[in-house]
């Protein structure tokens, strides 16, 4: 556009008033392109700065809540028990036989020959009952016998001559017949009062008590003038006897031992009250199921008494052979209580962490003998949360070294603590 146009239009000149003209139009277009050019990188570096901040930032939160998140555990390795030994278990003498004696005839007691501790014979007279009803019927049975027999005497004879009548045709084979049945029936009835009369003779031996077999009397529970009842039902036992020598010992054998015991092995029994004195006897009989209710083993003792110091129903301790492999020793406060039983939380190299159901041999107070499921080289995590389970990822602490320098120790410790190593970051 000319100077010309400018002027019909009454647009002014690009000229100032000194006479110096101004600069193009397109050149400030250009500076203004290049100012918002630079206003808009100026922008995008202020976006970018504050993306990649904001991305820094959620790395070391992530970080940081990892780092939180990591348990840190310490863990032992298991000692093997001292081989060898016997395991004390408790255990009840018993009499080798023990029987209540009660009486079989019904009567009043006359007369006791033992009393309790007595030492008695098998066969030996313990007391005497008074039966009068059982003699009255007795003798009732030994008159209807000799009533028997006379009938059967006079049938027999009967027979005879009417066998004798048939042979000449004088009387019928029917009337034989019947002489027969007669004298068969009252053969019978004679056996029947042999019978009885023998029931009744039992019965009345049975009021001689005696001893069944030798040993010591243990209770006397009746005295002379007593009612006795026949049987065991609701009557009382008259006396207890058992036989002190040989004894018994019933010994539970916890379910751990049960493969370490079999018959014909000595054991050795001891009692609290016969401080310094050791029994020996050997396993006769051991059960052969594992009781579920107690997860053990009954094991039967047969224990020599001959100068019959232990006594029947007293309390011993057992030692019975220990298990032949070696055993684990872990801390008392490793162990995790859970529905499936005893466990320990073991680590691997991986830092995983996995639950192993054990079987405790035996409880020492602040530690355990374990009979199985952990190996020398496990590491066993010592005071384990309650919140662990398989799979977990822990890492293992350091154990602190023993410097004498206090700086190494406060090193060490920075190194072990989580905390520090936090708080240091």
């Amino acid at each position: 556009m000319t100077e010309k146009t400018h002027a019909s239009l009454a647009i002014p000149t690009r000229e100032t008033e000194d006479g110096h003209a101004l600069p193009p139009r397109s050149r400030e277009w250009r500076r203004a392109k290049i100012a918002v050019l630079i206003v808009l990188v100026l922008l995008a570096l202020g976006a970018i700065r504050t993306v990649v901040s904001r991305i820094l930032l959620n790395r070391a939160v992530a970080a940081t809540t990892q780092q939180n998140a990591t348990q840190y555990v310490n863990v032992v390795h298991p000692t093997q028990a001292e081989g060898g030994g016997n395991t004390l278990l408790p255990g009840t003498l018993r009499g080798y036989v023990e029987s209540p004696i009660y009486a079989r005839s019904t009567g009043y007691l006359l007369h006791w020959y033992a009393d309790i501790g007595a030492r008695v014979k098998q066969g030996q007279l313990l007391a005497e009952l008074d039966t009068p009803e059982i003699d009255q019927e007795l003798a009732q049975a030994l008159a209807q016998r000799q009533q028997t027999s006379a009938s059967l005497g006079l049938a027999k004879t009967s027979l005879a001559r009417w066998q004798q009548l048939r042979q000449r045709d004088a009387v019928s084979q029917q009337e034989l017949d019947e002489r027969q049945s007669t004298y068969t029936q009252d053969v019978a009835n004679l056996a029947a009062a042999d019978a009885n009369v023998q029931r009744l003779k039992q019965l009345e031996s049975f009021k001689r008590i005696v001893a069944p077999f030798a040993g010591v009397v243990t209770q006397r529970n009746v005295d002379v003038g007593d009612l006795i009842d026949a049987g065991s039902g609701t009557s009382r036992a008259l006396f207890a006897l058992a036989q002190s020598d040989p004894l018994r010992v019933f010994v539970q054998l916890p379910q751990a031992y049960a493969q370490n015991v079999h018959p014909g092995q000595y054991v050795v029994v001891t009692q609290a009250e016969l401080p310094g004195q050791q029994f020996h006897g050997v396993i006769a009989h051991v059960s052969g199921a594992i009781d579920v209710p107690t997860r053990s083993l009954q094991v039967e003792v047969s224990l020599p008494n001959p100068d019959n110091k232990l006594r029947p129903g007293a309390y011993v301790q057992v030692a019975v052979p220990a298990a032949v492999h070696a055993r684990m020793l872990v801390p008392g406060n490793a162990l995790l209580f859970r529905a499936q039983g005893p466990q320990l939380a073991v680590v691997n190299a991986q830092g995983n962490v996995s639950l192993r159901k054990i079987v405790i041999a035996e409880d020492l107070g602040q530690t355990l003998e374990i009979e199985s499921g952990i190996e020398a080289n496990d590491n066993v995590i010592i005071n384990p949360s309650d919140s662990i389970a398989d799979g977990d990822h822990v890492q293992i602490t350091q154990p602190k070294p023993d410097g004498k320098n206090g700086q190494d120790g406060k090193n060490s410790k920075s190194a072990a603590d989580p905390q520090n190593e936090k708080e240091a970051s």
